[in-house]
């Protein structure tokens, strides 16, 4: 029995060759894009999958009413965690890795992933220790670890243990050497102890400055641990500055603020996080519930095309069916057929799929910055789940169809004329059309978003506008006077940086244009307290980035003032202050009452998510924070661009930093990546809005063509009786406008609802309008009539006699 099914098979394939290439090649495709979407979210949900402690180890974060939330607490908590019985560990940290040379016996390696945590870190974040032990692996600021990889690269085959390195500018002892079984929130290559003094709270009074990550014993008791948390920020800051200014603690609360504490588990850290909690990021995962769903979308498509096909050359097949049941074949027979004939033609999909996936994987990863591999016992599971869903799906329906096929109607002839499983097949492309709306009109609507990003008016220019990486000599930081010797060191800086061909400008701000900086810092104003994103700047620096004025001016290096009690504020913090004449008021910032000299028009520092802050401008000297800086800001000629930069690194590693490599980035292009998730998107809805136009014209061909084959006699009487070439085509083509016509209207209110939800992540975003309908419309009904027409034409031009010579 089977060798005959094998042989019925081969026999369909030899005489539907179209059908069966496009069948396997549309289920490949849909196949394919849910086996991308599968390896990245398999890479995303694997993050601290391998950590028991994953729903035991907690972070917290704390938000002062409007200000985003963040990870960085107040030591103070400490006393209070201390006296929790639910707490296991509690481990400060820094927020964020740190970076320095490696120096071994004169070799240098550069690190960019060093974490100073506490020692009972590797309790939280149990990696594998290859060489050493855990226990004194960081037990002291001598202690170092390391990741193997590091290990390899800096002592090669000798054994790291109990070796002394410098690092930091520091001398400590190789304690361990650990390996991260996989992805982790934490994933650094250096970990050093150097929290003795910044975890003391007789040390550091600080607000906030270090990051909390806790181990409890019992999650569900959580909750409890969360509101002793916001009493205790309660009780240390607000009554107790309360107290200090002479305030009711409810008068302090209405002018401060309050406190909202969050205990945010590990195992969600990764894609659920309400922050970047961690050094490794936050994945997206919108943009994975997006790709996820589109695949599977796509899959859907795929497979209603293949049942398409499958029930329209099943007419083809009707005498065979009849004849077969004539002779004795059962109905479960024919059903197992059909099923075994979908069995190949999957597996055929799946293993060019496979070829698909891995001949452009590398491509894939550049599209997500990733290193995804097929490898791994749950991929192939899901890949075998994959296979027996799209037998089930694509299989069952045509076998089930076809074996119902009633015997003498089939052997009559009068199939090919009845209406019997017409209606699903319209249906079914309807749905085509439908999904093909969807992301026709989709993409156009991404595009035309992503293209308003790309060309609204942000406020400043950030083109030829370089920014370049500041590392100073820790000596630079040691003494007295550091502000003033880091400032003088700059202004040398940028003095020689002046003189070279090709630099039009130098300056530097305490900003970035990578939206990773949205901390907002207190200010007062009449006594009442507000947020805002503070910058310090040096003379030249909103010039540069051709930032107007709304009102008064800006800072003048003849003016002494400018660099002791005067500051500027954008349009948002004046409006937010309700001031309706800025110019002369006076605010206080850091203990320092400071004058406004100008109003900045606002421009959109940070992701064009979110909403221009409220912002406030002053010299970096003003209130002494020149020890902050670190980048150096270069203003490019437009001529000879390239030769510039080198002169720059050529300068630069001669006479400003030796030890590290010379970094620069392109202001506007660094700001660009702020939305890049978004590009990505339209890309990838670019993309998939191709595949899917594709699969659908499939379906709509082949449909066609079985559809106008199925009436060639009617044809051939209808042209010998007089019909003009015109009128047929009209006739075959009709209801292909209609099932088109219907589709549209289907996909209107899924795609304008699921977009406009989409468009909410922006604060500065398009209006929907009806210009991306009507093109998807357009384009949707230009591609169904050059399919059809171009089948019906054929058909109208065949030999007449080929169809009426046996009537």
């Amino acid at each position: 029995m089977l060798k005959n099914w094998i042989n019925i098979f081969l026999y369909q394939i030899k005489n539907s060759k179209l059908f069966t290439a496009l069948n396997i090649l549309g289920l490949s495709i849909g196949i394919a894009g849910l086996i991308f979407a599968l390896l990245y979210w398999n890479d995303e949900q694997s993050y601290n999958a391998w950590n028991p402690e994953k729903d035991h180890v907690y972070q917290v974060l704390v938000q002062l009413t409007d200000t985003p939330v963040g990870t960085n607490n107040t030591v103070l908590l400490k006393a209070h965690l201390e006296k929790d019985a639910n707490i296991e560990n509690i481990v400060f940290a820094d927020s964020w890795y740190q970076k320095s040379k490696i120096i071994y016996k004169g070799k240098k390696e550069f690190v960019d992933k060093i974490i100073n945590v506490e020692s009972d870190f590797f309790s939280l974040f149990p990696f594998k220790i290859i060489q050493g032990n855990v226990g004194g692996a960081i037990k002291d600021g001598t202690s170092i670890a390391i990741s193997e990889d590091l290990a390899k690269r800096v002592f090669g085959n000798e054994n790291p243990i109990g070796k002394q390195i410098n690092c930091l500018d520091n001398l400590f002892v190789v304690r361990a050497v650990y390996q991260i079984p996989g992805n982790s929130s934490i994933a650094p290559n250096v970990v050093v102890n150097r929290m003795k003094d910044l975890a003391d709270p007789a040390q550091s009074r600080s607000l906030f400055a270090l990051k909390i990550l806790l181990k409890v014993k019992d999650p569900s008791k959580v909750e409890q641990t969360r509101k002793m948390l916001e009493k205790a920020y309660y009780d240390d800051v607000i009554v107790r500055e309360a107290k200090q200014a002479g305030f009711t603690p409810e008068e302090m609360t209405k002018k401060v603020g309050h406190f909202t504490v969050f205990l945010e588990p590990l195992s969600k850290a990764r894609l659920q996080s309400i922050t970047d909690g961690y050094p490794e990021g936050r994945g997206n995962y919108q943009f994975l519930l997006i790709m996820a769903g589109l695949s599977i979308l796509i899959l859907i498509l795929s497979i209603v095309n293949y049942i398409n096909l499958a029930t329209a050359n099943a007419i083809k097949r009707a005498k065979e069916v009849g004849i077969r049941k004539i002779i004795g074949a059962s109905k479960s027979n024919i059903v197992f057929q059909f099923i075994f004939e979908t069995t190949l033609i999957s597996l055929f999909s799946i293993l060019l799929a496979l070829v698909i996936v891995e001949s452009t994987l590398p491509y894939y990863n550049n599209f997500l910055n990733k290193n995804l591999m097929i490898i791994g016992s749950q991929f192939y599971l899901q890949l075998i789940l994959i296979f027996v869903i799209t037998i089930f799906a694509a299989g069952i329906f045509p076998a089930v169809y076809v074996s119902n096929f009633e015997t003498l109607k089939v052997l009559k002839g009068n199939f090919g004329r009845s209406k019997n499983g017409v209606w699903l097949r319209n249906g079914m492309l309807i749905f085509q059309f439908a999904i093909a709306t969807f992301f026709i009109i989709g993409s156009s609507i991404v595009y035309q978003q992503v293209k308003y990003l790309n060309d609204k008016d942000l406020g400043f220019k950030g083109n030829q506008l370089i920014a370049i990486d500041l590392n100073l000599l820790p000596s630079d930081y040691e003494g007295e006077n550091i502000d003033k010797n880091i400032f003088n060191k700059y202004g040398t800086i940028k003095q020689e940086l002046g003189k070279i061909n090709g630099v039009e400008n130098v300056s530097t701000g305490l900003v970035s244009f990578d939206g990773a900086d949205n901390s907002l810092a207190p200010l007062l104003y009449h006594d009442v307290l507000f947020k805002a994103k503070h910058i310090g700047i040096d003379f030249g620096m909103l010039e540069m980035l051709k930032i107007k004025m709304a009102q008064g001016r800006g800072l003048d290096r003849k003016l002494a003032s400018d660099t002791i009690n005067s500051i500027m504020i954008n349009e948002t913090a004046a409006k937010l202050m309700n001031m309706k004449n800025p110019i002369g008021e006076e605010i206080l910032i850091r203990n320092q009452n400071l004058k406004i000299i100008g109003v900045v028009k606002d421009f959109n520092l940070l992701s064009p998510e979110v909403k221009v802050p409220p912002m406030t401008f002053y010299h970096i000297e003003t209130l002494r924070m020149a020890e902050n800086m670190n980048v150096v800001y270069v203003k490019l000629k437009s001529q000879n661009i390239e030769n510039t930069i080198a002169n720059i690194k050529k300068f630069w590693t001669a006479n400003v930093d030796k030890e590290y490599p010379f970094k620069y980035d392109f202001v506007d292009k660094q700001y660009a990546r702020t939305y890049e998730a978004y590009i990505k998107q339209k890309n990838l809805f670019s993309l998939l809005n191709v595949i899917v136009i594709l699969i659908a014209l499939f379906g709509l061909f082949s449909l066609a063509s079985y559809s106008i084959q199925r009436r060639m006699k009617e044809i051939a009487i209808r042209k010998t009786l007089g019909a003009e070439t015109s009128v047929l085509i009209k006739e075959l083509s009709k209801q292909y406008i209609l099932y088109c016509i219907i589709g549209f209207l289907i996909a209107l209110f899924p795609v304008y609802y699921l977009l406009t939800k989409w468009l909410e992540n922006f604060a500065f975003r398009i209006d929907i309008t009806l210009f991306p309908f009507i093109i998807g419309f357009v384009t949707l009904l230009l591609l169904t009539l050059i399919i059809v027409l171009s089948r019906a034409y054929t058909a109208t031009k065949t030999d007449i006699l080929k169809y009426l010579k046996y009537e």
